[in-house]
């Protein structure tokens, strides 16, 4: 019997509620959720004045509507013959009048909530940077900031949580009681554990300066900035289910602590999204390999426990209905009715993220369904999730996260079983088709979103997520299993969290394999402009897959994404033309800071300082085909030197670390230390004089002076000066970020300096330049690296221009991209590849 055939049988247009049969998708509640959703995202932070007139006009014209479908029975007993073409009217009239109706009270409930955080003197007291008394109620775990580098030093680590103003004391004693959104930083000191421990619900009184928000960011209606680095005062304690839910993420991090690093930092975070422990680049590898949704809990999760209690939902009214409850005895209403609390539960414990909150809210509806009888159609459901939603909060409208998960959901509810069936004709097996149905369409859909907020796409997503998935279902079941059993027996917590950890480990080899290859991730557009061109091209793509006949096609296209992925070094060097044959010294393109390669070999190269970003000091080398670095010289401890060194040593074999003697600045001298040991690289300081031959580069340490006036410069005249000279006879220079004092002392040290044929130029190209040690030198290439659009004005249009002066053709990373130095004698040139 056909599908249609069924459901004429049934005397329903949807079929009846028996699960078994198939009925089509009820498209009803679509239209009016996304335009709720678009009502409420436009709204959002616009002028109240045009949110009212669209809404009034919205309501006003949904209103003319509903009264002419009203009319239609009336007209319809006067012309006999129209009956069936009124009824279409009316249909169609109050389906475009639900839809009205929706978006306006999608903008209306953006309007009230952006009329709510703006009332009261929060928003003023911001704009004046008012130093305030407050009293306040956490509504978010504390989260740790990620270092930035700025200039020479990383900014302060913090945390930043978010909280409901409840009164605010002004420095003139006004007191004010209210209810205003904010988001909170605390400088990360003394105080740092207890802040860390917040629990949501906690009621707080600090002392801080407001400031406005981010431009853009339409959740708060101030900043607040704490002041000084000790533990916050709490004036209330936080509520019960939270202090639960607080001992339940606590014991299952205590349960964790013995795993190895990677599978202690990614099993809370994929249980209760717990990121706390998640290293920068553990989770910069989960970005680039698309898997950053396991850290984010999700419909997963969620999907995963109640499949233990209901077993599939298909079967949830069927005698022979699966899972625990039936098994325990349980009714099918008050199934459904446990499944609700477990679903309030499991919001408690991973916090109403918007992941989150979009699987309860569908998960609620579909239990509903179950719990009454009705027929049970998932996308109905995502419909209704997303219309309560976005009208409870109407930030939720522009929450990346909010956004990817919709859209992910929604694929694999209409586009994956479409593809699936497709492959299935095509002869691909069931379970495999379904696979590789459900990621490929969840990544063609959230790929353009992506490129909209990350300007990034990756190659590697769908593979990565086939290969995590293996491992998704069993690390999540062993680890609630843990998360349950850590308060009342912590040994048997800790054997599941053991067990837990090997499929943990396996979901991070996967994301660091994917991450470590070439092509994993590619720059894209940016902004709707960039996700549009992405969703373009994804359509002419499948539109072409769809037409693709016989195996040898298909073969090509996968052999062509391979070789974008893998990108061997010779058919990279003949697209690209990068780098140059030949090549003996690259500078590479880092920003604001240093990095330079000396070519020693087949795959081999000696680095000098690591950059401030670890992403662009790795995207280098990769270029270069650099897989093994028998030395890095670190030039001194600023953090646009060495910020950048994970990124040097991921997946290269790197035979030592050396560094300048003066340790300072302190903390930056630690990272390279804790770096080095955890990579099990050793650490060996320079000394003035050293020689040092590694294949063809002979090189001998100029610099820095030893003796007690080490320091006396600062770290900049404490860097490891060096002269170079390659097998072809080349000479270079490399001062690191020497300032005038130290060039004039290493002029004074070494008077025989000759001229060299190329001169990293110091400290970016700073107008702080000796020009006896210039003139003595005398460049015929100058290479200096600094960042575009820098705040510091580097390089000095005064230095580059004595440097021209003298006879050198200047090469600057800002404006020519990475520069290569080719040839040797008359026959030496510098390569730019232009600005990334």
């Amino acid at each position: 019997m056909t599908r249609a055939a069924v459901h004429a049988a049934t005397g329903h247009p949807l079929g009846a509620a028996d699960p078994r049969q198939e009925g089509p998708a009820d498209l009803r509640l679509v239209p009016p959720a996304l335009a709720a959703w678009a009502a409420a995202a436009l709204a959002t932070g616009a002028p109240g004045d045009w949110t009212a007139g669209a809404v009034l006009a919205g309501l006003a014209l949904a209103g003319v509507l509903l009264v002419r479908a009203a009319l239609v029975p009336a007209r319809r007993g006067r012309r006999a013959g129209a009956g069936a073409r009124d009824v279409r009217r009316r249909v169609n009239g109050v389906a475009v009048a639900a839809v009205l109706l929706c978006a306006a009270a999608g903008a209306g409930s953006a309007w009230l909530h952006g009329a709510d955080r703006t009332r009261g003197p929060v928003p003023g007291l911001a704009e004046r940077y008012a130093r305030v008394t407050v009293d306040l109620t956490v509504t978010s775990d504390p989260r740790p900031t990620r270092p930035r580098v700025r200039g020479d030093s990383l900014s302060a680590a913090g945390l930043v949580l978010d909280a409901d103003l409840t009164r605010v004391t002004a420095t003139d004693g006004a007191v004010t009681t209210l209810r205003t959104p904010v988001l909170v930083f605390v400088q990360a000191g003394g105080g740092a554990g207890a802040w860390q421990r917040l629990l949501p619900s906690t009621g707080l009184r600090l002392a801080g300066r407001l400031a406005p928000p981010l431009e853009g960011d339409v959740r708060y209606a101030a900043a607040l900035r704490v002041e000084g680095s000790g533990p916050p005062r709490v004036v209330r304690p936080p509520t019960g289910p939270q202090r639960t839910a607080g001992d339940l993420r606590a014991g299952l991090r205590e349960a964790t602590e013995e795993l190895p690093p990677d599978a202690r930092a990614l099993l809370p975070g994929l249980v209760v999204g717990d990121t706390s422990r998640i290293p920068p680049e553990l989770h910069d590898a989960f970005t680039a390999t698309d898997l950053s949704h396991l850290l984010a809990v999700s419909g997963s999760n969620l999907t995963i426990v109640l499949a233990l209690l209901i077993g599939p939902p298909g079967l949830a009214l069927r005698a022979e209905r699966r899972g625990l409850a039936p098994r325990l005895g349980i009714s099918l209403r008050s199934t459904a009715v446990f499944g609700g609390a477990l679903t309030l539960a499991f919001v408690v414990v991973c916090r109403p993220e918007p992941s989150v909150l979009r699987a309860a809210a569908c998960g609620l509806i579909t239990l509903l369904a179950i719990g009454t009888g009705r027929r049970r159609s998932l996308l109905p459901a995502l419909a209704a999730a997303v219309l309560l939603l976005v009208l409870w909060d109407p930030a939720l409208a522009r929450s990346f996260g909010f956004v990817l998960s919709v859209a992910a959901t929604g694929a694999l509810l209409t586009i994956g079983p479409r593809w699936s069936a497709a492959m299935q004709r095509r002869g691909v097996p069931p379970r495999l088709a379904e696979v590789l149905a459900a990621a490929a369409s969840a990544q063609a859909v959230c790929a353009p979103v992506v490129a909209v907020f990350a300007a990034r796409v990756s190659l590697v997503a769908v593979p990565c997520n086939l290969f995590a998935e293996l491992a998704v279902a069993p690390a999540t079941v062993l680890g609630f299993a843990a998360l349950a059993t850590a308060p009342v027996a912590m040994p048997a917590a800790e054997l599941l969290a053991r067990c837990a950890g090997w499929p943990v480990e396996w979901i991070a080899s996967v994301a660091r394999t994917g991450a470590s290859l070439p092509g994993a991730e590619a720059e894209w557009p940016g902004g709707w402009r960039g996700g549009a061109l992405l969703a373009g091209i994804t359509v002419l793509v499948v539109c072409a897959v769809r037409r693709i006949r016989g195996p040898w096609v298909a073969a090509g296209c996968v052999v062509l994404l391979l070789l974008a992925i893998l990108r061997p070094a010779p058919l990279t060097r003949m697209v690209t033309g990068w780098p140059p044959p030949g090549w003996a010294l690259a500078m590479c393109d880092v920003g604001q800071g240093d990095t330079m390669v000396l070519a020693a070999g087949d795959g081999a190269g000696v680095v000098v300082d690591a950059g401030p970003d670890p992403k662009l000091a790795d995207r280098c080398l990769r270029d270069l085909g650099i897989t093994r670095v028998p030395l890095l010289v670190v030039s001194h401890f600023h953090a646009d030197h060495v910020t950048g060194l994970p990124g040097v040593l991921r997946g290269r074999r790197v035979g030592a670390i050396q560094t300048t003697p003066l340790q300072e600045p302190w903390e930056q001298s630690a990272f390279v230390r804790r770096t080095a040991e955890a990579a099990g690289v050793p650490l060996v300081r320079a000394t003035p004089g050293e020689r040092r031959r590694v294949g063809p580069l002979d090189w001998r340490v100029l610099w820095p002076r030893a003796g007690p006036g080490l320091g006396a410069g600062g770290p900049n005249d404490a860097s490891v000066t060096l002269f170079v000279r390659t097998a072809g006879g080349t000479t270079l220079l490399l001062l690191g970020d020497l300032e005038p004092p130290a060039q004039q002392g290493l002029s004074r040290d070494h008077p025989t300096l000759p001229p060299v044929d190329v001169l990293k130029v110091a400290h970016h190209g700073s107008a702080f330049q000796d020009p006896g040690l210039l003139r003595t030198v005398r460049p015929r290439l100058a290479l200096i690296s600094c960042g575009r659009d820098n705040p510091y004005g580097h390089p000095s249009p005064r230095t580059v221009g004595a440097l021209r002066a003298g006879g050198a053709v200047v090469m600057r990373t800002d404006t020519d991209g990475a520069v290569a130095v080719t040839g040797a004698g008359e026959g030496l040139r510098a390569v730019a590849r232009g600005p990334g």
